[in-house]
């Protein structure tokens, strides 16, 4: 079993020895410490993983570092999610499986999006010109 806090809202400067250095001063415990930087520029991203050795360790970091104040920051501390495998991406607030449109869903809902698309979706509605003009846009015409 895992006993991994994540910790959030870092500021860029911070390293893995400050943050074993606070751990320390508060008489806490941890078997490793990654702080995540970007690959390209070495700069944090501004989280930390924290491995705990036990359960208690794990929640005394959480009650200690959720919500701490650091700078102009509050600081997040909660139990780490475990990884989602590569290549899985988190679903989009709203997007369903394929054919699914405000509710409408199987054949009607595909049937409703190629519509959709096929006029260049509700916001972009194209002016339809077949039909007559009234006579008060007729004049207006012929005065420009």
């Amino acid at each position: 079993m895992s006993f991994t806090v994540f910790l959030g809202n870092l500021p860029t400067w911070v390293t893995k020895d400050d943050i074993l250095s606070w751990l320390r001063a508060e008489n806490l415990v941890a078997d490793e410490v990654k702080v995540i930087r970007n690959p390209e520029t070495q700069e944090s991203k501004g989280f930390a993983f924290i491995d705990a050795p036990n359960q208690e360790e794990m929640d005394s970091i959480i009650r200690r570092f959720d919500r701490a104040p650091l700078e102009d920051r509050i600081l997040r501390a909660n139990p780490a999610q475990p990884p989602r495998p590569k290549g899985s991406a988190k679903p989009l607030p709203g997007a369903g499986p394929i054919g699914v449109t405000a509710g409408v869903t199987g054949v009607a809902g595909a049937n409703a999006l190629d519509r959709q698309r096929q006029r260049g979706g509700k916001k972009h509605k194209k002016p339809r010109t077949n039909q007559p003009q009234s006579a008060f846009a007729q004049e207006l015409a012929k005065a420009l």
